[in-house]
């Protein structure tokens, strides 16, 4: 038997080495996976025990006499195991809700905001059109493009939205296809990246001088998870994302863990790891240190989970649990939204009776977590949602979840409508307060002007975006077409060859426009369309104040 013991401590450290590199826990206490893990092993030693404990006898005796006759080895594993087990339950128990739950209810702190001064209107070329499906569809669509690459690679799945070079975009990496394109490529890496302009849908292939050598893709060591886990044995990992830097480079960022509560709750971030995907360099970032380009640090779902202990919690335990007297919750999506150079999470809170209005919505910074609340009651996103359709029932168009935007001083929610196939049809802006304004367009120029018409809000409020016209003379043609369910005007002025169009809620007396009338108006140029902002019809731009001046 001395024999089958040292093979069996050596297949044992076999054994463990394998599943360290396959499991990758963290070796920190601190680590549910690290007790699990330690758990396993304890298991596997035991079971690779049974044949010299059966060989000895061990099996037949009564348990107080099979424990005394138990080799040291195994009765040390045997206590290693009951401590894990132990360490486990109280590790649960000392994060319980029943006894920490002011600690869960300030996880993450909320202050008030002022959506007007928080949130500035945006340029409408910036609106992001582009949801994660759309630009998944975008990015293959783009690699099918790449006859070089297609064959070799595909495209993963990632698309994490980051503000680049002041832009919305969407980012995600090429992947190799299988074991042998990986064996054919591995020495050049993946050659290019995927970028999604989400306001123009602009897809690019971005090119790199140098292959990125550490991906999820990758095999060995240069898997990016075991490259981390040898990098930082002791990290507690929360979520890896893929962007860029303002120079184009691509990264891997990966969040650390710090728990708050207990021993293993109240998950929060206590910083991050950045590795460039290229060369493989790496550093670690307390959380308030992390670089301003970066847009990912606090997982989404981390973010909704402690919002959530916020309005549960904030009035105790039992209030959560029987009274429920000011309980909150928030609503069941969220979406993302740029401000200046930083990515932040929207999503709205309501009644924990989960009624169909908000009391209001946060905005959480996913790289600082700074949290604003905007007591703003109104119509909670899915009822947006089936409003904007409503719109268009006739059409059967489906409504992505919103994005929150700040239209004339208001807090609306844009939402891109979509046909069977998925693809973009027309736009609508939906007041947050009166969701029954609806504003609808196959343009988002047209949709926001319709909207402001039903607001009551001056026809010619301004839509900067685009190259600014302001222009006045004779019809010397005109013609309508109804596009959408929406009545269009489509007029030319004398010496002029370009066509210009109107939607019929810019000015109701559109329909009586005629050849020979005298017609002053603004506008701008999206896609190479002249779309009509503000018109007046018979009389000069010079003498009507009304018509803003260039």
């Amino acid at each position: 038997m001395k024999k089958y013991s040292i093979f069996k401590h050596l297949l044992m450290v076999i054994i463990t080495l394998v599943l360290y590199y396959f499991l990758l826990p963290a070796i920190n206490p601190r680590s549910p996976g690290f007790y699990s893990f330690l758990l396993l092993l304890a298991i596997i030693y035991l079971a690779l025990s049974i044949p010299e404990m059966i060989k000895q006898g061990i099996n037949n005796l009564k348990m107080k006499e099979a424990i005394k006759k138990l080799p040291t080895p195994v009765r040390i594993v045997m206590i290693i195991g009951v401590v894990n087990i132990l360490v486990m339950i109280i590790g649960s128990l000392s994060g319980a809700k029943i006894f920490n739950a002011a600690k869960y209810a300030n996880l993450i702190e909320m202050k008030s905001g002022d959506f007007v001064e928080d949130v500035a209107e945006i340029n409408m070329s910036q609106i992001p059109l582009v949801d994660r499906d759309t630009a998944a569809t975008l990015g293959s669509r783009k690699l099918g493009e790449m006859s070089d690459l297609v064959s070799q690679f595909e495209v993963a799945d990632d698309y994490t939205q980051i503000n680049y070079q002041d832009k919305p975009v969407r980012v995600t990496p090429l992947v190799y296809g299988d074991f042998f394109k990986w064996l054919n490529n591995k020495s050049e890496g993946i050659p290019a990246y995927i970028k999604v302009d989400m306001a123009t849908q602009e897809t690019s292939l971005v090119r790199l001088s140098e292959g990125m050598k550490y991906s999820t893709s990758d095999l060995f060591f240069r898997n990016i998870h075991r490259y981390l886990r040898f990098c930082y044995p002791t990290s507690i990992f929360e979520g890896l994302y893929f962007e860029v830097d303002e120079a184009g480079t691509p990264y891997w960022i990966a969040p650390t863990v710090k728990y708050q509560i207990g021993l293993w709750s109240g998950r929060d971030i206590g910083g991050a790891v950045l590795v460039n995907a290229v060369t493989g360099d790496h550093q670690y970032y307390p959380v308030e240190e992390v670089p301003s380009w970066v847009d990912r640090v606090y997982n989404s779902e981390m973010v909704i989970e402690q919002l959530d202990f916020n309005g549960r919690y904030s009035g105790g335990f039992l209030n959560a649990t029987f009274g429920q007297k000011n309980v909150l919750q928030t609503t069941e999506g969220y979406n993302y939204l740029a401000i200046d150079d930083d990515v932040y999470l929207y999503t709205g809170i309501t009644s924990v009776v989960s009624d169909e209005s908000n009391i209001g919505f946060v905005l959480v910074n996913l790289r600082t977590k700074e949290t604003r609340f905007y007591a703003i009651p109104g119509a909670e996103e899915f009822s947006a949602m089936s409003s904007a359709e409503g719109q268009v029932q006739h059409l059967s168009y489906v409504a992505t979840f919103p994005i929150l935007l700040n239209v004339a001083d208001r807090p609306t929610y844009f939402v891109s409508l979509k046909d069977s196939a998925g693809l973009v049809k027309m736009y609508a802006f939906v007041d947050v307060q009166q969701y029954q304004i609806v504003g609808t367009g196959e343009t988002v120029a047209y949709a926001r002007a319709d909207y402001l018409n039903k607001l009551g809000i001056s026809e010619n409020v301004m839509v900067e975006t685009g190259d600014f016209f302001n222009k006045e003379g004779t019809i010397s043609a005109v013609s309508s077409a109804v596009v959408g369910g929406n009545t269009r005007y489509y007029f030319m002025i004398a010496g002029d060859d370009s066509v210009y169009v109107a939607d019929v809620s810019i000015n109701d007396y559109l329909p009586f426009m005629a050849i020979g009338d005298e017609v002053s108006f603004t506008g701008n140029i999206l896609d190479n369309v002249r779309l009509i902002n503000a018109i007046t019809i018979g009389k000069s731009l010079k003498t009507d104040p009304a018509i803003p001046q260039e």
